[in-house]
């Protein structure tokens, strides 16, 4: 048995031989950051300060090198092989949040382009699913199957959940909502979850998305639109084709609107037909070519993995202190994986 020790808060719990860390301290009580328990999404997040931690089941896909150059690990992977000290913020009074398991109904579906689905639900009369705008909710699926989706709307918003669901060849749930499912359908929701939302500060926002990691900015952008802005907000939009910037007009009605915000749209792969004039790249390169102070700002980043980890590591190189920069990296399921796998190796 050994003990961790939160900082700076000095609490204390313990953990059993080849408990995992997180289970040990949710177990006791203990408010943890956690998000999606599988190593991905690195809400679980704390920086080491002293001792020796393993994980039993091989690094988590989340953990970027330079998360690791950096003392950090993942507790919902980890096992104490010593007493340990990590730094571990106390969670904001809003972290009290109850996550809850609910049923819901398919209320609409509607096409926002080729392949991404707007999904509404509808929560039962009775109830209400309080979080924070960048939180994300899993499906509960038959077989045990879990999808975690990024809630869209503001929280204020709350007698629907608006999902942005991107169609995956081969998905076993992505498929069903694209080729089969229809408005009344009953689905099973847990959340909310995730430690992705906005901290309090003076400092200027630079937000990141890539593809349907425009989902939680929307529903943090949703909010800001009720509440005073002091702050500019630049949003960062990095998709591969024109087609893909599926709420773009959206987007543009609000930065006519509002003029702390500003928007920017890069292509990757902008196809011939496209006739795009705009940014082209990596979003993250666009950030960099359009800021000389980067080190001034806090930054909130949700996509794909790659795309955060390749933010991070520029973005820390360019003076971006540890603590001002936020993400949400979402991935495939791993039955989407192999299936994915297959298709490729046929």
């Amino acid at each position: 048995m050994h003990t961790v020790t939160l900082q700076p808060s000095g609490q204390q719990f313990t953990v059993e031989e080849q408990e995992l860390i997180l289970d040990a301290g949710l177990r006791q009580g203990l408010r943890l950051p956690y998000g999606c328990r599988g190593g991905s999404c690195s809400s679980c997040a704390v920086t080491v300060l002293n001792g020796e931690l393993d994980y039993p089941a091989g690094e988590p896909m989340g953990l970027a090198p330079y998360d690791k150059e950096q003392g950090r690990a993942f507790l919902c992977q980890a096992v104490a092989l010593s007493d340990l000290e990590v730094d571990c913020p106390p969670l904001d009074a809003e972290d009290d949040i109850e996550v809850k398991v609910l049923p819901v109904r398919v209320e609409k579906l509607r096409k926002l382009n080729h392949d991404v689905m707007e999904m509404t639900l509808k929560l039962p009369a009775s109830e209400r699913l309080r979080f924070q705008a960048g939180q994300y909710i899993d499906l509960l699926l038959r077989g045990g199957k879990r999808r975690g989706f990024s809630l869209a709307n503001a929280p204020y918003d709350d007698q629907y959940l608006e999902l942005h669901v991107r169609h995956v060849p081969d998905g076993y749930f992505t498929s069903h909502v694209f080729e089969h499912m229809k408005p009344k359908a009953l689905l099973r929701l847990e959340g909310p979850l995730g430690n992705f939302y906005i901290r309090d500060s003076a400092r200027p926002i630079i937000l990141i998305g890539g593809g349907t990691g425009f989902a939680p900015l929307k529903s943090m952008l949703e909010q800001m639109k009720e509440q005073p802005v002091d702050r500019p907000v630049a949003l960062y939009w990095g998709v591969r084709a024109k087609q893909d910037l599926y709420m773009d007009t959206l987007i543009k009605d609000w930065t006519a609107r509002y003029d702390w915000l500003s928007y920017t749209p890069v292509l990757s792969e902008p196809n011939a037909d496209d006739h795009w004039a705009g940014r082209t790249g990596w979003v993250h390169e666009a950030v960099l070519s359009d800021h000389d102070n980067l080190a001034g700002h806090d930054i909130y980043m949700s996509g794909p993995p790659p795309m955060i980890d390749a933010a991070k590591t520029a973005f820390a190189a360019a003076g971006v202190a540890d603590e001002q920069m936020f993400s949400d990296a979402f991935e495939f399921a791993t039955d989407t994986l192999q299936a994915l796998a297959q298709q490729g190796a046929t």
